[in-house]
């Protein structure tokens, strides 16, 4: 159904990669990988205008060769959730791009370098990524051409139960983050389609088939590598949601000034600042401070932050002190201090960190089981003869 569109996509992923790479090289935007007082830029331009022209002429000419016969029957489809993914995918592709040349159209026409920061694209892709999230527990059960309420209410009604009753205890146990709120909702609506769809395969396997759970489960996921492959995949992808969710939400950010000997209240962390230890090494200077960390009273952790000095380069460098857990990190860095070994530290307190490696993780152990190649049973010694004997009489026949 979406020929032509796909092959959009891809001639617009291609040009769009060129273009991204035209900007940095010939410095038009700012950046590190910027070449300076090169002509680069303009061979880049003129590859993407030829490239873009044969790939957009060869389009037009096949496109009787890439329509299809078939149509979108219903909203309330899986066909039209495809489509749905796609347009928040390309809208997401937008504001970045209109975010990252605004700047540039900024000065050509007003004479005026107006900068684009986080703000933009969190106001606009937030929405966009959650829609896409909810399409990945959507999309997954809603029936092909069109979804009955039968159909809905069978396939939904559970997730979007186990996500109302978790938001509403969340909800009391303190999260009144809106967007949080509204994001976790969203993923454990996804969370539950995911379980609901093992829960009934693997019933359903251990009905036909008996043994025990574990077997029925490890035998409907090697049957069906690549749809519960995407379903593992999924469920990455609501852990990295989580750990997106916290860590923007709940980020904690403070500085502190202390003398060796004092403390400081950070989030739910104490840190006590001990000392500060100098030591000169053959290739730089290290300044560091020895930070306790405790949590209601019982200790954590010592974290080392240090200020390095190279004497080649003649440049301060920061070592950033880190404890991470499975609920939040804890960044300590010695921002400054002064001979009297007054230090002036700046901490963040990131909730949900780990979540965003769990999920990356989870998204490639998905993958692994999709594209893992099928067992071929070995082919008896009858099978093989009776190909033979086949290919022999079409041969004959080809000769007649």
């Amino acid at each position: 159904m979406l020929k032509v569109w796909n092959m959009a996509l891809v001639i617009l992923t291609y040009g769009l990669s060129i273009f991204g790479t035209f900007l940095t090289r010939s410095g038009v935007v700012s950046s590190v990988h910027a070449f300076a007082e090169s002509s680069l830029g303009t061979y880049f331009l003129l590859y993407l205008a030829v490239a873009l022209g044969i790939a957009v002429t060869l389009l037009i000419k096949r496109l009787p060769q890439l329509q299809s016969d078939h149509r979108l029957e219903s909203v309330l489809s899986r066909e039209s959730s495809f489509l749905f993914n796609n347009l928040f995918l390309v809208g997401i592709m937008f504001a970045v791009l209109w975010g990252t040349l605004f700047p540039i159209v900024s000065e050509a026409l007003r004479g005026v370098k107006i900068s684009v920061a986080a703000p933009f694209f969190n106001q606009v892709n937030v929405p966009l990524g959650l829609a896409l999230l909810l399409l990945a527990g959507i999309c997954p059960l809603i029936a092909w051409r069109k979804a009955s309420a039968r159909n809905l209410r069978h396939n939904f009604l559970y997730p979007l139960t186990l996500s109302l009753v978790a938001t509403a205890a969340l909800y009391i146990g303190g999260i009144r983050h809106i967007v949080a709120l509204l994001a976790l909702s969203v993923c454990l609506f996804v969370f539950g389609t995911i379980v609901l769809e093992f829960y009934r395969g693997t019933r359903a396997r251990r009905a036909s088939q008996g043994g025990s759970v574990g077997q029925a489960l490890v035998s409907l996921v090697r049957r069906n590598r690549q749809r519960y492959g995407g379903y593992i995949i999924h469920f990455g992808v609501v852990l990295i949601f989580v750990g997106l969710t916290g860590s923007s939400a709940y980020q904690l950010e403070q500085d502190i000034v202390l003398r060796p000997g004092e403390r400081a209240q950070v989030g739910p962390f104490t840190l006590q600042y001990d000392q500060l230890t100098h030591r000169v090494q053959a290739t730089h200077e290290t300044f560091q401070a020895t930070v306790q960390v405790t949590r209601s009273g019982r200790p954590l952790t010592t974290l080392y932050p240090e200020k390095r000095l190279y004497f080649a380069q003649n440049q301060p460098t920061t070592e950033v002190a880190l404890r991470t857990s499975l609920w939040e990190d804890l960044y300590v860095i010695l921002a400054g201090f002064e001979p009297s070994r007054l230090a002036t530290f700046k901490v963040f307190v990131n909730p949900l960190v780990s979540w965003l490696w769990m999920g990356g993780l989870v998204m490639v152990l998905g993958t692994l089981i999709a594209i893992w190649p099928e067992r071929r049973a070995p082919r008896t010694l009858r099978q093989r003869t009776a190909v033979t004997a086949t290919a022999r009489m079409g041969q004959g026949d080809l000769g007649c």
